[in-house]
């Protein structure tokens, strides 16, 4: 029912990055190096907090995912790359300072870091993996494992560049071999606890405190059974977090799912698609990307409304709750993907339910109605889909029909659209706060 999960991923070898300055050029932004800040200190979130967190893959070379097979190309390259359609090296320092340059311009607070595929191939002993990973081949465990080591490095790399921004990790809930036992009586899901844990407790200057302990998140794939009585995956998650106290009380953790905006039994009981739509409290998702398309009429679902759940004592005064978790995408697919047949009813290549990246006048029309919903909404967390997965089939064919926010050949620089909005949301909730 609903597709596009982040699963599919291919990989190639070592690459080091030559980073041009036409890049830094065509995104406006000077070439120096990040100036040096010191250093901060956990970032303390409550509910007056207001932070825009960036979803960044840091999956890219060496050893792992390349950029073969997807329609956009970014605008980073790598001379050793071209050997394999080009692209670059997640792990170059020169990569990693240029896309922190980039987020320090967009005015972003925090990314979200993920390694949500095939964790128990990555942190799993051989004997768990003969067991029960049997596409978890010798290569297959080595790409991924470099995917993890990317991304982890992501925090002595920020640190030592002395920036003010933050790292939230995202773990892998997706697979129910996460929760099995290896034969060390562990399972995959606390290893990727502890593998970041360990990151944080080392770099702190990089870490989000929320409900007074490091955040960190859960990723459980798109849909949900609501049903607990079937043992769902994600019941299966909080119930092992509960049974063992020496984890939870150590961390914050929030479970994120996708397109909730497709599965209403997951809503606030009393709930009509006529705006974005509360999730129960009985479930509390956060969103990783909803659509948005207030004007489609595919059945089923449309139209479409984003998703939002609220924190804070329901029963009470309206003043007493908050939004806190929203997600804004540049583009959404509809329920089959981004491309349809031609027919006399459609004569577009896109599906009728997607939302573009432009709008009919080449405004970023899709992007511009996902930080207006923000802005009434005022979330503790604004969640923006999605700077770099750059992978099929999760991609389309054009600029339309991609959700990747880096420079690329497709749609050129958009860096400066974002920062125009995110200042733009940030104005609107300033002002909503000073009325009040």
């Amino acid at each position: 029912m609903l597709k596009f999960l982040k699963r599919d991923r291919r990989f190639a070898r070592r690459a080091r990055i030559t980073v041009s300055s036409c890049i830094l050029s065509l995104a406006g932004l000077a070439t120096s190096q990040v100036a040096p800040i010191l250093p901060t200190g956990p970032l303390i979130v409550d509910r007056n907090s207001h932070l825009v967190v960036m979803e960044y893959e840091n999956w890219f070379g060496p050893n792992a995912v390349t950029f073969q097979g997807t329609a956009a190309m970014p605008l980073l390259q790598s001379a050793d790359m071209q050997a394999v359609g080009g692209g670059y090296d997640s792990a170059d320092p020169n990569v990693i300072q240029t896309h922190l340059e980039w987020f320090e311009y967009m005015g972003i607070d925090a990314a979200l870091i993920e390694v949500t595929n095939n964790v128990s191939c990555i942190f799993n002993s051989e004997w768990f993996v003969r067991k029960y990973v049997s596409n978890c081949t010798p290569s297959f465990r080595s790409y991924n494992r470099t995917i993890r080591d990317n991304t982890g490095n992501t925090y002595p790399a920020w640190t030592a560049l002395g920036t003010r921004l933050k790292l939230i990790p995202l773990l892998g809930g997706i697979d129910e071999d996460v929760l099995y036992k290896d034969i060390d009586g562990t399972t995959a899901l606390e290893k990727e606890i502890n593998y970041f844990g360990d990151l944080m407790s080392r770099y702190p200057d990089r870490v989000v405190i929320y409900e007074g302990k490091p955040l960190m998140l859960i990723f459980l794939g798109a849909a949900q059974d609501p049903s607990r009585a079937d043992h769902p995956e994600w019941f299966q998650i909080r119930s092992w977090l509960h049974d063992h106290p020496e984890i939870e009380s150590r961390y914050t953790f929030k479970e994120m799912a996708g397109y909730l905006d497709s599965q209403p039994y997951l809503w606030a009981p009393g709930v009509r698609p006529t705006a974005p739509v509360q999730i129960d409290p009985a479930y509390g998702f956060w969103s990783w990307v909803d659509r948005l398309n207030p004007t489609c009429t595919v059945a089923p679902y449309c139209p479409y409304f984003p998703s939002y759940n609220v924190i804070g004592n329901l029963a009470g005064m309206p003043g007493d709750q908050r939004v806190e978790n929203f997600t804004a995408s540049i583009a959404t697919a509809g329920q089959n993907g981004w491309g349809c047949a031609v027919s006399t009813s459609n004569s577009s290549p896109y599906c009728a339910d997607d939302a573009l990246r432009y709008g009919h006048d080449g405004s970023y029309a899709t992007f511009d109605s996902f930080m207006n919903y923000a802005a009434q909404l005022d979330p503790v967390f604004l969640v923006l889909h999605q700077f770099n997965e750059f992978v099929p089939p999760d991609e389309g064919f054009d600029a339309n029909t991609d959700d990747d926010i880096e420079p690329a050949n497709l749609w050129g620089n958009d860096l400066g659209i974002m920062k125009q909005q995110i200042e733009q949301y940030r104005r609107k909730v300033q002002d909503r706060e000073a009325q009040n």
